[in-house]
């Protein structure tokens, strides 16, 4: 259960441990060999080198003996006692490589120190970022919502474990009932519908992850459910399987007194999404700087030949239906929304979504802004602050949201991009349906390696200027 929920953790831990372990080397071998004059460094290579494989090998032992599988069930007792089997396997591996190795001469007194020091410093570092991240869960910060399809007694009971560990970052919205019949037993939470809702739900509300607790004699509903949540993209939990061999392609985790079946439909690849946000991060607050002078032009002259506001402020639709406000410079007249209804037939794109090459609420320095896309460039910002990603399909509105098919909806899988293969397909098509087909590709073939090289074709995208 965990494993989703805390995977900015795992790469935290990661490469704290790496830095942490190329710190402790650097640090134990100056105090013996610089500090005591009586010592030597006798290894055959730099000690810089020899602390960069030190690090590297620390980590690698850690991944291998399970210690970056997160638990909900966690102490420091348990960590301890992991990392002390960590620490006897990475002192194994040292002693061996000395000796393959020729290294007979090496400081006992400095591998003791080292082999203390470092799972010490590892266990008070992991307890430290444990509870400072389930300090920010506690607060409210990267919420996921769970829909309980069930309103029974065990529907109940796993809503009540979920939340009760709320380092998970999990909160149950309510429940789903099997009929609207009257029940000896309501649960605590709201009951939202039935499950012939299932649809309005994900249309009004975000999930992002569905739980499916029916009893016995409703298993034929746990089909349909579960196909309905991967035309969407959510990740279905089953912590009570009604019948043997339900689903396939499941992954297993015990938790508390549940052992949880989990169907994973959206990108569910920690290291690489971890690597995804931080490419955000780095990409966007690089780029904010690089193009501050542009930016910095670019409001001015808003300011001057259009007047206030200088940036357009509008609700999109986020990853499994968050709203979010999207930033953007103005490029049309200050009441374009309210003059929406008088172009809203003059779409050039069927389907769901509203495209027009000449927009009469476009100004002309925003025919300008937009033909270069500097319009965009604002979106940096809700890049920086977890909204969107630098690369994932278009955020659209909500009114555009509310006419998706069944499958348009997958799209809100993903967080949504400043730019995507869309983008450097086409960027203009006769039908939301070939957008549409051009994100879900995305999203099935998604790699941080496509990603990289879907913004190296975005620049030539621009400056060729295909459609906006």
């Amino acid at each position: 259960m965990t494993k989703r929920h805390l995977m900015t953790l795992r790469l935290v831990w990661l490469l704290g441990d790496g830095v942490a372990a190329w710190l402790v080397f650097m640090l134990v071998s100056h105090l013996r060999f610089e500090a005591d004059p009586n010592a030597y460094w006798s290894v055959g290579i730099e000690i810089g080198t020899a602390a960069v494989l030190f690090a590297v090998t620390w980590v690698a032992i850690l991944w291998i003996m399970g210690l970056y599988r997160l638990h909900a069930r966690w102490s420091l007792l348990t960590e301890a006692r992991d990392l002390a089997k960590a620490t006897v396997v990475a002192l194994a591996v040292t002693l061996s490589m000395l000796f393959l190795t020729h290294q007979d001469d090496v400081s006992r007194v400095f591998l003791a120190a080292l082999f203390i020091t470092q799972p010490a410093v590892s266990l008070a570092a992991r307890g430290a970022l444990r509870s400072w991240f389930d300090l920010m869960r506690r607060r409210g910060h990267n919420t996921s919502y769970m829909l309980v399809v069930g309103s029974g007694e065990l529907a109940e009971r796993f809503a009540d474990r979920v939340e009760a560990h709320r380092g998970l970052g999990l909160r149950v919205i309510g429940h789903l009932a099997v009929t609207y019949a009257a029940e000896s037993r309501k649960p605590s939470r709201p009951v939202l519908g039935t499950v012939n809702d299932l649809h309005e739900i994900f249309r009004t509300m975000p999930v992002d992850e569905v739980a499916i607790c029916l009893p016995p004699d409703a298993a034929d509903l746990v089909d349909p459910i579960v196909s309905i949540a991967a035309d969407e993209g959510k990740t279905v939990r089953i912590p009570s399987d009604p019948r043997d061999g339900l689903v396939g392609n499941v992954l297993v985790e015990d938790f508390d007194e549940f052992l949880v079946r989990s169907v994973i439909h959206d990108t569910h690849r920690d290291l690489e999404l971890a690597l995804k946000r931080v490419l955000d991060v780095l990409g966007a607050g690089a780029a904010l700087i690089l193009l501050s002078p542009l930016l910095a032009a670019t409001a001015l002259a808003i300011r001057i030949v259009e007047g206030s506001p200088v940036l357009f402020r509008q609700t999109r639709v986020g990853r499994h239906g968050r709203p979010f406000t999207i930033f953007k410079f103005r490029t049309m007249v200050v009441n374009a929304e309210d003059r929406f209804g008088e172009v809203s037939d003059q779409s050039e794109t069927n389907g769901a979504a509203f495209k027009m090459r000449d927009d009469p609420r476009v100004t002309r320095l925003g025919r300008f802004l937009r033909s270069s896309s500097i319009d965009e460039f604002p979106q940096l910002m809700n890049v920086l602050r977890g909204e969107m990603s630098l690369v994932g399909p278009r955020p659209a509105p909500p009114r555009e949201v509310d006419h998706y098919d069944v499958w348009h909806r997958r799209r809100l899988s993903m967080r949504p991009g400043m730019t995507g293969l869309w983008q450097v397909s086409a960027r203009f098509d006769e039908h939301f349906d070939d957008r549409a087909q051009l994100d879900l590709q995305y999203i099935d073939r998604w790699t941080f390696w496509m990603d990289l090289a879907i913004l190296a074709r975005t620049v030539p995208a621009l400056i060729t200027a295909r459609g906006h």
